[in-house]
């Protein structure tokens, strides 16, 4: 099993100056020599250096207290998550799995091979308690791939200890500053040596400039979405908080800016690539449903009255809930191993790189943009009158949820026409949350009632009382009442979202 280490460090270049004294720096008692080590890695990429794009980076180094392989994703400016597995001679399946979103098919390459001397000081504490590891890296950097060169340099490492106060690495780098070191133009080794030894034939080309037409800003949220996907899925192997739901709302983003603007894409395109992402959310969703509901029923369920609870309701609840967790939890995972969700990733790929544009496409952004947004709007518009001219039962609880899920497609459309359309975007996209927000506090009551009777069918079965279920049941039932009755005013103050555009 991988171990997890959130790193925070910042780099240094120095001329002549050296390394100061740094006793004394934030109350250090000491500056304390370690020795040298002599550290040996070779980090792996694609042919196209996919992960080097994203800032990731992956090696298996000897040398050191930490030989093995090593998988380090970006957090923030000085800050990666850093997985570390044993030694082997092959990458283990569960960091090859972390890259995989990235990686896909193609082959994982030995890139480049640095070699660096390290002369590692500890900054502690009056106890002896580590505070920062400091060292001096002299590295020799060597490109494996064909055309390329070798890089020589060195660098100052400031690395806080685990659970240090990041303030700390400011009060190191005045000390270091009034000494002459400066901090580095890399935000790694790997970087570094990337850019000195690339072949002048791959040097990168200039950037785009900004959008200018309608399908450049439709593509750049598109890109935006499926950058997203890809980022977290990582994040969503690893079971990181709130993952799953982001990566869920980035392929929901991505097809409703399909279905928007069909106009700008040939829908006979991506709506193929809709019906996948469909698919991709419905697996992610899963556990997500579950995570809302169990945290719905818990709340609910703290607010009765100790007298009230009948039978083992809580333990009912949390069994529900990690059986559905386990299973859901596995089923995803193979999915995101599976060559449907790696195919969705490659067509995502080919459609950003070779767009099915329309005429609209090649027009100023503003006016294509904002007939797509009232359009949606029109069928929010819809539905809402709709249900509001239900009698209250299931075909009104229908309309709400159609309803909902157009107000979250007007809001992704306005998401990706901000930069075109300015404030009157900005405001529709924070009147569709309000009211999706809304709508969907009635389709959770919906869903939560579904489970309550699930739950309380199984605890008859078993002799239990059902009493507190049809209680948690009524609540519901009042709680979707509430927001029924709240739709038709709060629906007549947002009305006119699509005025400006």
């Amino acid at each position: 099993m991988a171990e997890t280490k959130r790193e925070i460090e910042r780099k240094y270049e120095s001329d002549e100056s050296g390394l100061p004294d740094l006793t004394g720096v934030a109350g250090a008692a000491a500056f304390v020599g370690k020795g040298v080590a002599h550290l040996d890695a070779t980090y792996y990429d694609t042919v196209d250096e996919r992960l080097a794009a994203s800032s990731v980076t992956l090696r298996r180094r000897t040398g050191g207290s930490d030989s093995g392989w090593h998988l380090k994703f970006p957090v923030a400016p000085g800050v990666r998550d850093e997985l570390h597995a044993p030694l082997s001679d092959t990458l283990p399946e569960e960091l090859a799995g972390l890259v995989r979103s990235r990686v896909r098919g193609t082959e994982l390459l030995p890139v480049v091979r640095l070699r660096c001397e390290r002369d590692v000081r500890h900054l502690v504490d009056a106890d002896g308690g580590l505070l920062a590891e400091v060292a001096v890296d002299a590295v020799h950097a060597e490109r494996l791939t064909a055309g390329g060169g070798e890089a020589q340099w060195t660098e100052i490492e400031v690395e806080l200890a685990d659970g240090g106060d990041p303030a700390l690495l400011d009060k190191v780098e005045k000390r270091l500053r009034k000494a002459g070191v400066r901090p580095s133009a890399s935000a790694s080794k790997l970087a570094r040596a990337l850019a000195e030894t690339v072949p002048a034939k791959k040097r990168p080309a200039a950037s785009a400039g900004k959008p200018v037409t309608a399908g450049d800003h439709v593509l750049a949220y598109v890109r935006t979405q499926r950058d997203a996907v890809v980022e977290l899925d990582p994040a969503v192997r690893r079971d990181a908080e709130d993952s799953v739901h982001s990566m869920r709302v980035a392929t929901r983003r991505l097809r409703s800016t399909f279905k928007s603007f069909g106009e700008v894409l040939d829908r006979e395109v991506t709506d193929p690539v809709g019906d996948e992402l469909k698919w991709l959310a419905g697996e992610l969703g899963l556990d997500r449903d579950r995570e809302v509901l169990t945290e719905r029923l818990t709340a609910a369920l703290d607010g009765v009255p100790a007298g009230l609870v009948r039978g083992p309701v809580p333990e009912r609840i949390n069994s529900w809930s990690s059986a559905e967790h386990d299973g859901a939890r596995g089923k995803l995972l193979g999915i995101l191993d599976s060559r449907r969700y790696l195919a969705l990733l490659d067509t995502l790929d080919a459609l950003i790189a070779d767009p099915p544009l329309l005429k609209a496409a090649g027009r100023k952004p503003r006016k294509v943009i904002a007939k797509a947004v009232k359009k949606d709007f029109r069928k929010v518009t819809g539905l809402v009158q709709q249900a509001r001219e239900l009698e209250p039962g299931t075909d009104r609880d229908v309309a709400i949820h159609e309803a909902r899920k157009k107000t979250k497609r007007t809001r992704y459309a306005a998401e990706a026409g901000k930069p075109a359309l300015g404030k009157p975007a900005k405001h529709l996209v924070k009147s569709m949350k309000a009211l999706q927000n809304l709508l969907g506090e009635h389709q959770d009551s919906v869903m939560a009632r579904q489970i309550l009777r699930e739950l309380s069918a199984v605890a008859h079965a078993a002799g239990e009382s059902a009493f507190t279920y049809g209680l948690l049941h009524e609540r519901e039932e009042q709680r979707a009442a509430r927001v029924e009755a709240e739709l038709p005013g709060f629906w007549d103050g947002i009305k006119d979202g699509t005025a400006g555009l």
